[in-house]
C-alpha cells in the first residue's frame, strides 16, 4: 500500500532528511585513503546518535553496521570492516538512513579515494546526472517508468549498464514501502505519482555490465564482469511541481538548470 504524507509527517521527514545530508556531507569529507570502512561507519553511527536519531541499516534484516560501504565493484550492500582500508584511486559509494522522530531518510553518494582516473570519475558524474535526470520526471500525474526510462535512457547513452535486480523504493515510516522504483523501465508505465508521495530515487550504475551476483557474507552486491559501479540516491517528495529533495536541503532547481544550461 502507498502511503501519502501530510504536512506534519512531510516536515518530519524533512528534519530527518537534513540531518542525513549533514551527516552524509561530514563522512564524504572524512573519505581518504587510508581510512578504513569500519571508522567510517563509527563515525556516522556516532553523527547520528548525536542527533537523537537511529540508525536505519544497523541490524536491519540481519545488516551488522550504520552504514554500505562499497569499492569499486561492489555495487551496494559492503559491509564495513576493519580490514578494509582505503586505497587511492579506488571510488567509494556510501549508503546511509536515519530514523529521527519516527521518520526515515536515505541517501547515497559515491566519490573518489583520493586521485582518481577520467573513467571513473566519469562514473560518478554521469550516475549523478542519472539521478536528476530520473527526479526531473518524478511530477504529479506522471509514472514510476517515467523516472526509470528517463535513468536508462542518460546511462545507456553512455554505454554504461543499469543494475537491475535492484531498485528505489517509496519511504516514510518504513524504510522500505511500497511503490519500487526501476532504474529502467518505460514511459507511461507503472504506478502512478501522487502529491505527497516519498519516494528514494537511487541509480546504480555499472561501468560495464548490469548483471550482478551475491558474495559469501550475504550482503555485497557486486558486478559479475567486476566493472566499477557509482551509487547516487536521496529521498524525495512528490508535489504539485519539480519534486522537493528531502535529503538535499540546500539544493535549488533554479540553481541546478542553471548550472546544467538547460530548460525546466
Amino acid at each position: 500500500m502507498i502511503s501519502i504524507k501530510n504536512p506534519k509527517q512531510i516536515e518530519k521527514m524533512r528534519k530527518a532528511g537534513a540531518l542525513l545530508y549533514e551527516v552524509l556531507e561530514k563522512l564524504k569529507a572524512a573519505v581518504k585513503p587510508g581510512i578504513t570502512t569500519v571508522a567510517l561507519d563509527s563515525y556516522a553511527e556516532e553523527l547520528i546518535r548525536r542527533n537523537h536519531a537511529t540508525p536505519s541499516f544497523l541490524g536491519y534484516q540481519g545488516f551488522p553496521a550504520s552504514i554500505c560501504a562499497s569499492i569499486d565493484e561492489t555495487v551496494v550492500h559492503g559491509i564495513p570492516s576493519d580490514k578494509v582500508v582505503l586505497k587511492e584511486g579506488q571510488i567509494l559509494s556510501v549508503d546511509c538512513g536515519l530514523i529521527l522522530d519516527g521518520w526515515q531518510s536515505d541517501s547515497a553518494f559515491t566519490v573518489g579515494v583520493g586521485e582518481i582516473c577520467d573513467e571513473k570519475q566519469r562514473l560518478i558524474e554521469v550516475t549523478e546526472r542519472c539521478f536528476f535526470e530520473g527526479v526531473r520526471h518524478a511530477v504529479k500525474g506522471g509514472r514510476v517508468g517515467d523516472i526509470g526510462h528517463a535513468v536508462q535512457s542518460l546511462a545507456e547513452s553512455h554505454g554504461y549498464g543499469v543494475i537491475r535486480d535492484l531498485t528505489g523504493h517509496g519511504i516514510g515510516r518504513n524504510m522500505h514501502e511500497d511503490p519500487n522504483v526501476p532504474n529502467f523501465g518505460e514511459k507511461g508505465r507503472g504506478v502512478r505519482l501522487r502529491s505527497g508521495m516519498t519516494i528514494a530515487v537511487e541509480p546504480m550504475i555499472s561501468m560495464g555490465d548490469w548483471r550482478i551476483e551475491i558474495l559469501d557474507d550475504g550482503w555485497s552486491c557486486v558486478t559479475q564482469d567486476k566493472s566499477p559501479s557509482s551509487h547516487y540516491e536521496h529521498t524525495i517528495l512528490i508535489q504539485e511541481g519539480l519534486p522537493e529533495l528531502l535529503s538535499y536541503p540546500d539544493f535549488s532547481w533554479e540553481e541546478y538548470f542553471k548550472k546544467t544550461g538547460e530548460s525546466q
